[in-house]
């Protein structure tokens, strides 16, 4: 790819088949080239999609972005076929039909659920549920009225779909206590029974949470020799020999300077933001993290600006609007901006344009905090998240966070990055100062599944999990698709979101594939759009054909009663055979 100059005052036109006429300057004379970008308001894949001055697809088009446009080369052919990272699966308009019928439903249940506590306020009806004392009628109510009301009747006749009781390992297979409820949900008695269900929601990526072999024998002897707890905060007593050694292996396993690690993953978000940035900092958040970090963005007292979900060109926008306009009253520059993203998102199966964001740090010359909760250990050819993933080096970001809780099968979390940020989060962090420091045999569940994923042990396992993570994710979402599945997110994502849009077609498919063994994950407002209730699937190592085949069979019988196969979208060709064999990253 090479950049082909064009003057301003020159005049650039749309031709035929994805070309653009334009006049290089030097040359003297008009040439025809294909043009893969063209600027903003230009000629963009090839093709016009921006302002034409006469309205027509021959006229002259707007300037091209910086007086310069890429001009297609051989080179792009190539550099597609390299790039790692798919475009994101298509994620449709919501069919209006879906969208009268889901608003129906949501007012349906708003209107009645008044009507009950109209009947529960003046005592016509019992109310079944828990009730403030009378003697308090008179103080402000203690919980915020909607949110109450929302839960006590829209969410309560999804409750059985959450907090569902496990009594075993969460590994490929899982058993469920059956359980039901005599008065709507808003009881619950265990009948005794267990059910054995296929696993399609827990974050067991590379199936390290396990009840047998090398690494659950190291935890056994650690436990005996350590015990279960510590009972102290790092700053005290509690700092073993044990979380120094992790520390030292994260570091190591990250590519960076030093680690810190933290007893619980959410609270590595949540209270380490406030000892990175403060008042008169600013905060520029996607659309779409997780509570963890809205809250630690909170709990800074920074400045706080939103920008569409994975959108570099958004960000850019709110970052110059931020550069130029400076402190709210003072317009004094900021002290400091920092970027808050996701390696994957947990409810979009979206992995973040770090190039891109990279690229834009450069020119911007912010701070870059990356939350790898969910892609450390699922993504790269090495399982080293989403920078192992693109092949970039940890040095281009600042604050590398992440959880152990999902692909290291234990709890807690970290914060990587140079020696000099470990140490003031070490001086200053709250998590570390009142936060009870991990055991020790968790402290090892980490160690050993770090050391299998780093190949460290002797043997292939971690490799051998890594790459059958990514033939399940590739296999998983093709299979979907031809099912004719809405499937959102990208293909190498193992977080895989199937939209259902309303939500009682969400509680309905989750309730089926329960009855017919397969346990997944249901997800509505206010965790997503009002119009995207969705079935959360996240795939795993220990997951077989057999079990995916099977999983899959009762979501396309489940599917069709709940009529939830609509996808509007055409679907990639089927996997050959060959495909089907090779085990490699994709």
């Amino acid at each position: 790819m090479r950049t082909v100059n064009v003057n301003m005052a020159l005049r650039t036109r749309a031709g035929k088949s994805g070309t653009v006429i334009l006049q290089v300057p030097g040359k003297g004379v008009t040439e025809t080239k294909q043009v893969l970008y063209a600027g903003k308001n230009g000629v963009r894949n090839g093709a016009v999609n921006g302002a034409v001055l006469n309205g027509t697809a021959n006229g002259h088009c707007t300037p091209v972005c910086n007086g310069h446009a890429v001009e297609q080369l051989d080179e792009i052919k190539h550099e597609k076929e390299t790039k790692p990272l798919s475009e994101q699966g298509p994620h449709e308009k919501v069919p209006i039909l879906k969208v009268i019928i889901t608003i129906f439903n949501y007012l349906i249940l708003t209107v009645c659920g008044y009507v009950k506590e109209y009947l529960w306020k003046f005592h016509i009806l019992k109310s079944p549920g828990a009730c403030e004392s009378r003697k308090l009628k008179d103080f402000v109510p203690l919980f915020q009225d909607f949110d109450s009301f929302y839960i006590r009747n829209i969410y309560r006749k999804l409750k059985d779909l959450f907090e569902q009781p496990i009594c075993g390992v969460p590994g490929a297979q899982m058993d469920v206590m059956e359980r039901l409820s005599p008065d709507w949900n808003w009881t619950y008695i265990l009948t005794g029974r267990v059910l054995k269900t296929i696993n399609l929601g827990s974050y067991n990526y590379l199936g390290f949470a396990e009840t047998s072999g090398p690494r659950h024998d190291m935890v056994e002897k650690v436990t005996t020799f350590y015990g279960n707890g510590v009972c102290s905060s790092r700053q005290e007593l509690g700092n073993t020999d044990k979380s120094e050694e992790l520390e030292r292996l994260t570091a190591r396993f990250l590519g960076t300077e030093d680690a810190m690690t933290f007893s619980m993953g959410f609270a590595t978000n949540a209270l380490n933001i406030p000892a990175l940035v403060t008042e008169g900092c600013l905060v520029i958040s996607d659309k779409l993290n997780h509570s963890s970090l809205v809250l630690g963005i909170r709990l800074s007292g920074a400045s706080v600006k939103v920008f569409e979900h994975n959108d570099t060109v958004d960000l850019e926008r709110v970052l110059r609007d931020a550069i130029s306009s400076g402190q709210p009253r003072t317009h004094k520059p900021w002290k400091k901006i920092l970027i808050v993203v996701e390696g994957i998102y947990s409810m979009e199966g979206s992995i973040v344009r770090l190039p891109e964001m990279i690229a834009l740090k450069k020119k911007y010359k912010f701070y870059l905090y990356l939350d790898e909760a969910h892609s450390i250990g699922a993504l790269g050819p090495r399982g080293r998240g989403v920078l192992d993933f693109y092949g970039i080096d940890p040095k281009e970001v600042d604050i590398l966070m992440g959880t152990f809780t999902k692909s290291f099968g234990a709890c807690g979390g970290y914060i990587g990055g140079s020696r000099a940020l470990v140490d003031h989060i070490r001086r200053h962090s709250h998590s570390v100062a009142y936060g009870t420091s991990c055991p020790a045999p968790i402290v090892q569940q980490v160690i050993s599944t770090m050391t299998a994923i780093m190949g460290e042990d002797g043997t292939n396992t971690g490799q051998n999990r890594i790459k059958q993570l990514a033939w399940n994710t590739r296999y998983m979402r093709q299979r979907l698709r031809e099912m004719r599945f809405t499937v959102i997110g990208h293909d190498q994502s193992p977080v895989i979101p199937v939209l259902m849009y309303m939500p009682t077609s969400v509680g309905a498919f989750s309730r089926l594939c329960r009855e017919r063994g397969l346990s997944t994950v249901s997800v509505g407002f206010p965790a997503t759009n009002l119009l995207e209730a969705r079935i959360r699937i996240c795939l795993s190592a220990a997951h077989t054909k057999e079990m995916l085949d099977k999983a899959l069979e009762i979501m396309s019988e489940v599917g069709d009663l709940v009529r939830a196969k609509e996808a509007g979208m055409p679907c990639s060709p089927p996997l050959t055979e060959e495909e089907l064999q090779e085990l490699v990253w994709c």
